[in-house]
């Protein structure tokens, strides 16, 4: 879509240049911002000339650069890294397999992929976005830079505040988010269904069951906001259903019914608990 309102298109090479003037926006893979009228933006700042790493594998865990594609990442996850970039992935992750199992939750072809940044999908913090259900699984962080020079971190599931806006401040920017070496060591499994075959999915479901036995249950895109339900061990399927049923947040909207919603999540989270317990 051609952008009429957009007069002016920088690169941000330094930390300085990411201030924006009045009317600018950020702009990384910019699938979004191209695919629909942005009636106030009158400029573009675009941060891929940063220079962030994609991918910084830690013993700490994975810190993911805001301008990373998705298809770096799945590529990665995958084991099949691009020249110049970090080692495959640790066999003691074994959680990584969700990468692109997130990924295939996006509604977007692979050519989307080479484009669209992690970040970026974060940032427009959609009830479906397939990146916030990853990083929310696995108790992601973000990395924000704030104008005044510092910085914060704050748990994604904490970031999203509704379908379709977040709690990042003007001027601040999405620098990097962090997967803890804890949550990657864990066994976990990803469900997503939609009321199309190829449609935007109505509810992702994940679960966990981290080294010291404790499970982490998360639902998105059924609900507004990320749920995150914790349990010291595997739960009961009665516990699990009653936990996930009970929810709130659960909305309707052309893609799914409150009360589809609900009971499909349900039905994902009793599926992924009865593989975990195998």
């Amino acid at each position: 879509m051609d952008i009429t309102s957009v007069q002016r298109y920088r690169r941000a090479t330094t930390r300085t240049e990411l201030a924006l003037a009045p009317g600018e926006t950020i702009l990384a893979g910019g699938t979004w911002l191209m695919s629909e009228p942005q009636p106030g933006t009158t400029g573009f700042v675009d941060i891929t000339a940063m220079g962030w790493p994609d991918l910084e594998p830690r013993p700490e865990g994975l810190r993911i650069a805001a301008t990373c594609t998705i298809a770096t990442l799945v590529r990665w996850a995958e084991s099949a890294p691009d020249a110049g970039s970090p080692a495959p992935p640790p066999s003691a992750w074994p959680a990584v397999a969700l990468i692109p199992a997130a990924a295939s939750a996006l509604l977007a072809s692979f050519k989307i992929w080479n484009t669209a940044t992690v970040g970026g999908n974060v940032c427009r913090s959609f009830a479906a976005g397939a990146l916030v259900s990853l990083c929310v699984a696995l108790d992601g962080e973000a990395e924000i830079w704030m104008p005044d020079g510092g910085a914060r971190r704050l748990p994604v599931a904490a970031l999203i505040t509704g379908n379709g806006t977040n709690a990042l401040a003007p001027g601040e920017v999405l620098r990097a988010l962090w997967l803890p070496a804890s949550a990657l060591r864990s066994r976990a499994r990803l469900h997503k269904i939609a009321l199309a075959e190829h449609g935007r999915s109505g509810a992702v479901v994940t679960g966990r069951v981290d080294p010291d036995g404790q499970s982490v249950f998360t639902v998105t895109a059924a609900t507004l906001t990320p749920t995150v339900l914790r349990f010291s061990a595997l739960p009961d399927a009665v516990a699990l259903a009653h936990a996930v049923g009970t929810a709130s947040g659960y909305y309707s909207d052309p893609l799914g019914a409150a009360d589809w919603r609900r009971a499909v999540s349900v039905e994902l989270a009793t599926r992924i608990r009865t593989e975990l317990a195998a």
